[in-house]
């Protein structure tokens, strides 16, 4: 009897007062990040709520049904500005669920996750809208431009696969004899890539200074100074408050045809005493010092913040898997940015004090481009009170703009890309002795070959030609019979 009647009050109780798991889930905060190629739209969760998301057309919409939820959010502070959505309004589904639709002003690729708390959030809903067909960069490279650079690419794929050694190559007069073309004193190419962007922050420091905020300023005043010098031309890897993953980022400096990849961050530690300026290059082989492990750790981890776990974005799965080709590639690559790096933190040692002396390695996913030499720089410790003053002050942010660009042009002087400006003003401001040769308008490969009595085979191996095009200006050594 006693038994019953318990039964029946707990029943009576759970009328009342229904269990807490039965309350819905609310939507504390939408956030949304308008990039070129795509938007994110973000859901604050107070907790984990399942997602159903599809298309409609005429009119076009995107609709997001979330089960047992309700909206605890304001959505006409949010602004659409330069993203596909014209207007956001939700209402009650099924009773207890929320429906968000959101109203297109152009096709969408939609995809969708959720996102366990971390250092930064809770609980989030993730819906990305891609835009078919788009670019993340907004102004790309020129046609012609990007051919001549994967000529140039090619070019040096081939003499890193050979390894230097002698090739037999069959004679082929008619090829040789084409005739030396204009020079296309081509741009140099700058990727510039302000570390972090969107929902991810990156290093916070101790008076609240973000991370994303300082780079994009320095990569800001880095592209101008770039842009302003003559034979060079800056690309920027995301040009607002977006995120983009770090495979994406190597990707996009590649469809670009960049000479040079760099990436801006500030330094974080879990001490606020360490400071000064940092230079990183890939690391094959594991990181040079504790701190370079650590650090490359943390910055990869930047695409969970982001949303990306790895098993979402693997298009380059297949250049991972190229082999040898690869790693001779990546080793050629490797030592150009060692070379650029320690010129680069010469010139920030003038500026700041450096972190360390000597070029740092450490396996950072943004530096695994095969094709591309590549730097991260760590611009300051912005976990340090005072850097973190210093990063926010825009004569300083000039200065390591300043530093980064002079430590790449003087790189770039001494070594131009063949079909640049700054290789044809060098040629050309260039005497020439008896083993060399500057071409000039009509000229042939195998009429310069016979001038010089050498066989056209040894005239291309001396000068490292993959094949007989050549240009006006050009200047050619002449291998000694």
């Amino acid at each position: 009897m006693i038994k019953r009647l318990s039964l029946g009050l707990m029943a009576a109780i759970m009328l009342w007062f229904p269990p807490v798991a039965l309350q819905a889930a609310e939507v504390e905060n939408v956030r949304l990040w308008a990039a070129p190629d795509h938007a994110r739209l973000v859901f604050d969760l107070a907790s984990p709520t399942q997602a159903n998301i599809f298309a409609l057309d005429n009119p076009r919409r995107l609709v997001i049904d979330l089960d047992d939820s309700r909206m605890a959010s304001d959505l006409a502070s949010i602004d659409l500005a330069g993203s596909a959505i014209t207007r956001i309004r939700t209402g009650v589904r099924d009773g207890n669920g929320l429906r968000v639709v959101l109203e297109l002003e152009r096709e969408v690729d939609p995809r969708h996750f959720s996102l366990a708390p971390n250092d930064q959030y809770g609980h989030r809903l993730v819906v990305d809208l891609e835009y078919p067909g788009e670019s993340a960069v907004q102004d790309p490279i020129d046609p012609i431009e990007a051919m001549i650079r994967e000529q140039e690419i090619a070019a040096n794929r081939a003499r890193v696969t050979a390894g230097g050694a002698p090739k037999e190559v069959a004679p082929e007069p008619a090829v040789a004899m084409q005739k030396a073309q204009p020079h296309p004193r081509r741009d140099i190419i700058i990727a510039i890539d302000p570390g972090h962007g969107g929902e991810d922050p990156g290093a916070i420091g101790p008076g609240g200074t973000r991370e994303k905020d300082v780079v994009m300023e320095i990569s800001r005043r880095l592209q101008r100074l770039v842009d302003d010098a003559e034979g060079f031309r800056a690309v920027m890897i995301r040009d607002g408050d977006y995120y983009i993953g770090l495979r994406q980022r190597t990707q996009i400096a590649r469809d670009q045809k960049a000479d040079f990849f760099v990436s801006i961050h500030a330094d974080a530690f879990t001490s606020p005493r360490p400071n000064g300026s940092s230079v990183y290059a890939l690391s094959q082989r594991g990181a040079t010092s504790e701190t370079a492990q650590w650090l490359a750790a943390s910055e990869n981890r930047a695409d969970l913040i982001g949303g990306v776990d790895g098993n979402l974005s693997l298009s380059d799965k297949d250049e991972v898997l190229r082999g040898v080709l690869l790693d001779l590639t990546m080793t050629a690559t490797l030592n150009d940015s060692l070379s650029i790096g320690g010129q680069v933190l010469d010139q920030l040692g003038r500026v700041n004090r450096l972190h360390r002396s000597r070029v740092e390695q450490a396996g950072f996913m943004v530096l695994k481009s095969p094709d591309i030499p590549s730097l991260l720089i760590e611009t300051g410790f912005i976990s340090n009170p005072d850097e973190e003053r210093r990063l926010r002050d825009s004569s300083h942010q000039q200065g390591l703009a300043r530093a980064i660009f002079s430590g790449l042009q003087d790189h770039f002087r001494r070594n131009p890309p063949p079909a640049s400006l700054l290789a044809w003003q060098r040629d050309n401001n260039r005497s020439t002795d008896g083993n060399e040769y500057r071409i000039q308008p009509g000229d042939t490969l195998s009429q310069i070959a016979v001038r010089h009595n050498v066989s056209t085979d040894r005239l291309k191996q001396a000068n490292e030609l993959n094949g007989d095009v050549i240009r006006v200006g050009q200047v050619l050594r002449i291998p000694r019979t």
